[in-house]
C-alpha cells in the first residue's frame, strides 16, 4: 500500500509540475514523445478504480503493473470511491484511465442524479465495456429478510458517498417503491459494510460488483449469507426508466447458495481522458487485450470481457484510439 501511496503522490507531484495528467494537448512531457492524435505521449498514468476490497482496485493494480512493465509508462492505481468520484477525476484531469459503472457513466453525460449541479460531461470517452456489476444486497439468514420490500424499516449499507453502488442502490430502491426514508440509510464502502454485518450492526448492504466479490466470501466462511433476489418481472420494470439494467443469475454455489440468484446487473466502462492522444488510446486498448491472461489471473470477473463486444453498445462515445484498434481486430465495422 505504502508502494502505491508513493506512486499516487509521485503522479500528483509531476501533474502539478506540468507533466502527467496536465500536459498542454500538442506538447510532449518531460520523458515524452509527441504523436499523432492532438496530444504526447504521456508517460504518467493515473487509474481510478474504487475501494482496496473490489475488483476495480484489483484489475486496476493488474493493469497498472502491464502498462509498465509493457509500455513503460509510471502506472499507479488510486484507490477511490469509485464511479462518481472517477468521473469527476476525469473531468479534472486528475485520473487518465478510471472503472465507472453504465448508470452513473448516462447520468454524467446527460448531467442528471449526482451531475445536476455541475452540468452534462459530454467529453466522456470510452476505451472498453468490461464484466456485468451484480447487484449484490447481502444480509444475513437470520434477519429474515427475503425480498427488496422486506428491507423497510431496516439498517441498509447503501455505498461509499459518490460511489456508483449508492447511486444503483436508490435506483433499486425506486424499484420497488421504496426511498430511503423507509430505511436507515448508512453510507458504508464494501469493506465496512461486511464488517457492520459481522458485527450486527446493520441488516443489509448492497455490494454491486463484479462476480465474485472477496468481502462477500470473506463474511460468508463465518456467518450464514443470504443474498436477497430482485425477480427478472422487477428488473424489466426498471429498465423502462434505465435501459442499461438487465436482468442476470448469480451462480449457484458462489456464495454457499443452493440455487442461482436472480438480480439486476449493469455493465462497467473503463473510461479514457478525451484529450490523450489517439495513439496513446490505441496503445492502452491493445495492450489490454494483448495482455487479458493477466487480468483474467487478477480477478474472475475479467473472463466475462470480450473483445468483439467491448467497443460496442456504450453509453457515451468511444474514444477515436479504441474505435482504431476494435477495427483493426474486426470486432467493429
Amino acid at each position: 500500500m505504502l508502494t502505491v501511496l508513493s506512486s499516487v503522490l509521485l503522479v500528483l507531484t509531476v501533474s502539478a509540475c506540468g507533466g502527467g495528467a496536465a500536459t498542454a494537448p500538442g506538447a510532449a512531457p518531460q520523458g515524452g514523445e509527441a504523436t499523432s492524435g492532438g496530444g504526447a505521449e504521456q508517460k504518467f498514468l493515473t487509474i481510478a478504480t474504487g475501494g482496496s476490497s473490489g475488483p476495480y482496485y484489483t484489475l486496476g493494480g493488474a493493469m497498472a503493473k502491464i502498462y509498465k512493465d509493457k509500455l513503460g509508462y509510471n502506472a499507479s492505481v488510486q484507490s477511490t470511491g469509485a464511479s462518481v468520484e472517477n468521473i469527476n477525476l476525469i473531468k479534472a484531469k486528475k485520473a487518465d484511465v478510471a472503472f465507472v459503472m453504465s448508470d452513473v457513466t448516462t447520468f454524467a453525460y446527460a448531467g442528471q442524479e449526482n451531475f445536476k449541479e455541475g452540468g452534462a460531461i459530454k467529453d466522456l470517452r470510452a476505451m472498453a465495456g468490461l464484466y456485468l456489476n451484480y447487484v449484490q444486497i447481502v444480509t444475513l439468514k437470520d434477519r429474515n429478510i427475503k425480498s427488496v420490500a422486506d428491507l423497510k424499516g431496516k439498517r441498509v449499507g447503501v455505498g461509499a458517498p459518490n460511489s456508483g453502488v449508492e447511486v444503483n442502490a436508490r435506483m433499486v430502491l425506486a424499484g420497488h417503491g421504496i426511498t430511503y426514508d423507509d430505511i436507515k440509510a448508512d453510507y458504508l464502502s464494501y469493506a465496512e459494510a461486511i464488517e457492520q454485518l459481522k458485527n450486527n450492526t446493520i441488516d443489509a448492504a448492497f455490494v454491486t460488483s463484479g462476480l465474485p466479490n472477496s468481502t462477500v466470501i470473506d463474511l460468508s466462511t463465518t456467518k450464514d449469507v443470504e443474498i436477497v433476489p430482485i425477480k427478472k418481472e422487477d428488473v424489466d420494470k426498471m429498465a423502462q426508466q434505465y435501459p442499461f439494467f438487465v436482468s442476470a443469475e448469480i451462480p449457484a454455489g458462489l456464495y454457499k447458495n443452493d440455487q442461482p440468484i436472480q438480480t439486476a446487473a449493469i455493465r462497467n466502462i473503463l473510461l479514457v481522458r478525451s484529450d490523450l492522444s489517439d495513439d496513446q488510446v490505441y496503445k492502452l486498448t491493445k495492450t489490454f487485450f494483448d495482455e487479458m491472461p493477466a487480468l483474467k489471473a487478477a480477478h474472475n470477473a475479467a473472463n466475462e470481457i470480450d473483445v468483439k463486444e467491448a467497443g460496442k453498445n456504450l453509453v457515451v462515445p468511444l474514444h477515436p484510439g479504441a474505435e482504431k484498434y476494435y477495427k483493426e481486430v474486426g470486432a467493429l465495422n
